[in-house]
């Protein structure tokens, strides 16, 4: 065990090697916080998970601690269990397991290489859909292998889901002519792009290969076709965290068409197999530090609220509208973000206000015509709110070296496997030796 620190909280986790649920505390050590457990049989494990950039108890507010009894079969009989805090926000249905890429950072490693029938997704989507309600995000994999993904996108939207959502790293997008098109007619209401950086350095030692022009006209083409894309980074220490600022930069000046930027620090799962040091991780106040520092005034600190729909300690949001000259106009203020998640309204279901929240701002829903900036004047504010809304979101997902239950049972973002829908964290959790 690391040294003594100051005991913060008690909550449970799982042991790296063997996945057991095991005791474990959050300890106070030289300004940062760790998360420390012991497995009986295979020793001490401690992991970073704040690093003091921000106050963590005013981050993560009054939440109580997991009770000695609560949650005791988590992960491992999860489906989601009673005990489970939140209602599903997005669940992702995995489509394929292939991909045109072989990525050194991706949290599915598929060595069993699947392409379920179409019939059979058919079938899970009439089966996960909620009418009227649903945000099903298809993933795989990347989902534009398959020659079916149009018809898949419409049977989504036949089985009632309000929005259907492209996890995809773009090369079909790019390089397909009419290919978004095809999509956007069949449904799709928008794009999760893989969006690492700016630059082709960052793309060869994040993706294998240069693809800066190549996203460039995934999000072109998408635009074409009234798509929204939202860009999403996953960023690792020693590699992309300079390009924060750049990142943003660039899908401001692509706005509308890039509705916002969802920062995913680097978790180790999948095809990451090694216990990571405390140098390896990206700690989410980090994140927001260096968001506040790259952005060069963009964005401020009480512009940036921490996820009440999931764990404060899982992500963070940030409404903003693009204005004429490039600046953000913050709609999101900390101090008065109250308990209800991105809308502020305490006795609604969290998971479903979220669900309202970025299906607003990532779907394309403006109109062509002249555009006012007289932001005094209500409706041309409104327009432009419609047309130019812009998010900056993150997302810290766990692995099983800094899995906190009291997080996972808080988790609105489930993964439909096979009749079950399964938090994301506990679907992907990968052992680390």
């Amino acid at each position: 065990m690391a040294e003594q620190g100051t005991r913060i909280r008690r909550t449970r986790s799982v042991c790296p090697v063997c996945l057991r649920q095991i005791p474990a505390e959050r300890v106070l050590r030289d300004g940062a916080m760790y998360l420390e457990k012991r497995c009986p049989e295979h020793g001490d494990f401690s992991a970073v998970v704040w690093r003091g950039r921000e106050d963590f108890q005013g981050w993560i507010g009054g939440l109580p601690e997991i009770g000695e009894g609560e949650n005791r079969n988590c992960p491992a009989a999860c489906g989601l269990c009673p005990e489970h805090k939140r209602d599903t926000c997005c669940v992702l249905l995995e489509i394929t397991d292939r991909c045109d890429l072989r990525c050194r950072y991706c949290f599915a490693d598929n060595r069993y290489i699947r392409d379920p029938p179409l019939e059979t997704v058919k079938a899970w989507l009439r089966d996960l859909a909620v009418p009227g309600k649903t945000l099903v995000q298809l993933s795989g994999g990347e989902p534009t292998v398959r020659e079916d993904l149009p018809e898949i996108i419409a049977c989504a939207k036949e089985a009632g889901c309000r929005y259907v959502q492209l996890n995809t790293n773009g090369v079909r997008l790019a390089e397909e002519e009419g290919y978004a098109e095809r999509l956007a007619a069949a449904g799709l209401s928008f794009v999760f792009l893989q969006f690492d950086g700016t630059n082709d350095d960052v793309w060869t030692a994040m993706r294998g290969r240069p693809m800066a022009e190549l996203k460039e006209r995934a999000i072109e083409n998408c635009g074409k076709s009234r798509l929204g894309v939202t860009l999403v980074p996953t960023l690792v220490p020693g590699i992309n965290i300079a390009e924060i600022g750049p990142i943003l930069r660039y899908a401001i000046r692509r706005s509308p068409t890039v509705r916002g930027v969802h920062f995913q620090p680097v978790s180790y799962m999948g095809r990451i197999p090694a216990l990571p040091r405390d140098e390896d991780r990206f700690t989410l106040d980090e994140l927001i530090a260096e968001l506040l520092r790259q952005s060069d005034g963009l964005i401020q600190g009480e512009n940036i609220a921490p996820s009440s729909c999931d764990h404060p300690l899982c992500g963070f949001h940030g409404d903003f509208v693009v204005m004429p000259d490039g600046s953000l106009m913050p709609l999101t203020h900390r101090q008065t973000a109250g308990e209800g998640c991105c809308c502020g309204t305490p006795s609604a279901d969290p998971a479903a206000l979220n669900r309202q929240f970025v299906g607003k701002r990532w779907e394309r829903r403006d109109k062509d015509g002249p555009e006012g900036t007289d932001m005094s004047d209500m409706s041309q504010f409104l327009d432009r709110v419609l047309k130019y809304g812009f998010t900056v979101t993150a997302m810290a997902f766990q692995d099983a070296g800094n899995l906190d239950i009291e997080r996972l049972r808080q988790c609105s973002l489930h993964v439909y496997r096979e009749g079950r829908i399964i938090p994301f964290c506990a679907r992907y959790l990968t052992p680390l030796e």
